[in-house]
């Protein structure tokens, strides 16, 4: 089983149950990121982040001294505590998500990279965008952007020699090929 180690990257994902929705308007996304800071943010850097209407990924690097059980009740609270929200705001009863949340440790240099492009045209492989940077759901736009973020933002950029080699990066990468152990669908 995985378990979460201190100071150590994770893909984190999961989905909604059946052909539910995560997300029924606009603000759910808002208010999904704004939980999952109020649960998260202490414990975690957030490196990347897609959210899509029928899933979501985060890419998060664990704090140091950060416990596993920490991570575990951390991310429980806050998907428990959206579904809670989605529930009454929505009339509907019943699980939302289709399991507990995924994760895969990403402990090769290589997959750092590919999983950072893979979430961020994540929109492009589902058909909802053309282009990464027309969807306004995930982190790829505040790469771009001089604006202060709650994204581990020269972490990433280190990782790709800088926000050129980022930009051409996610350029070249089009194709959506990641191994199947790290992928959701």
């Amino acid at each position: 089983m995985d378990v979460f180690d201190a100071e150590c990257v994770y893909h984190v994902y999961s989905r909604a149950i059946g052909n539910e929705k995560l997300f029924q308007i606009e603000d759910n996304y808002g208010y999904f990121l704004e939980k999952y800071d109020h649960f998260l943010g202490e414990n975690v850097q957030t490196l990347a982040f897609c959210l899509i209407p029928n899933h979501f990924h985060f890419l998060i690097k664990i704090n140091r001294g950060v416990t596993n059980d920490k991570i575990v009740k951390a991310f429980s609270n806050f998907l428990n505590s959206y579904s809670k929200s989605i529930n009454k705001a929505f009339k509907r009863n019943g699980a939302l998500f289709q399991r507990k949340f995924k994760r895969k440790k990403i402990d090769k240099e290589d997959y750092l990279s590919r999983i950072v492009i893979y979430i961020h045209l994540n929109p492009m492989k589902h058909k909802l965008t053309k282009e990464p940077l027309d969807w306004k759901y995930s982190s790829f736009r505040s790469y771009l952007s001089k604006t202060k973020s709650k994204l581990n933002r020269e972490l990433v950029l280190e990782w790709f020699g800088g926000l050129d080699g980022f930009k051409l990066a996610h350029q070249t990468n089009t194709e959506f090929y990641i191994s199947e152990e790290f992928a959701l669908e």
